[in-house]
């Protein structure tokens, strides 16, 4: 099963248009919050309970989601490697670019797969080898994460 995310509050349709083409192949639930695009063949629902969720993390063979902190974190807390898109500001999905740059730094530390352009979705994601990660109290990235997130709430 793929488990497709979007997180709560904003419509990311790119994202859903670019997992629609899977639905076919293999069963997908997608999490598609205030979205207008509707993945035919798919699961879908507007929001899921947190416990849900994370039973829906746990059973997944992949997980596609925006690079919003909270499904980030959740996904390497429950063992998996998601596959990260994240939300561009020049796009209108975000206030600002913040999304990428935590997406580029989860990718080179091999914890998260970024997908800068969800067309390519359809070959990503059948290839993708979901593995089960230890995350590792790396203090350089801890800090990272943690101003990240305090210049983000300073915003």
């Amino acid at each position: 099963m793929i488990l497709v995310t979007v997180g709560t509050h904003l419509p990311f349709d790119r994202l859903l248009r670019g997992v629609a083409p899977l639905a076919d192949r293999e069963e997908m639930v997608v999490q598609r919050g205030a979205g207008e695009f509707v993945p035919p063949e798919a699961t879908c629902v507007g929001f899921l309970p947190f416990e849900e969720f994370e039973a829906l993390v746990r059973a997944a063979r992949v997980v596609v989601t925006h690079a919003g902190v909270g499904s980030v974190l959740t996904c390497l807390r429950n063992g998996r490697n998601p596959i990260v898109i994240p939300r561009r500001a020049e796009l209108g999905e975000a206030a600002d670019n913040h999304q990428v740059a935590l997406a580029r730094r989860l990718d080179e530390v091999a914890l998260a797969r970024l997908v800068e352009d969800p067309d390519t979705l359809p070959q990503v994601v059948p290839m993708h080898e979901q593995r089960l990660v230890t995350v590792r109290a790396d203090p350089a990235l801890v800090g990272e994460l943690r101003q990240f997130i305090l210049d983000g709430i300073s915003r």
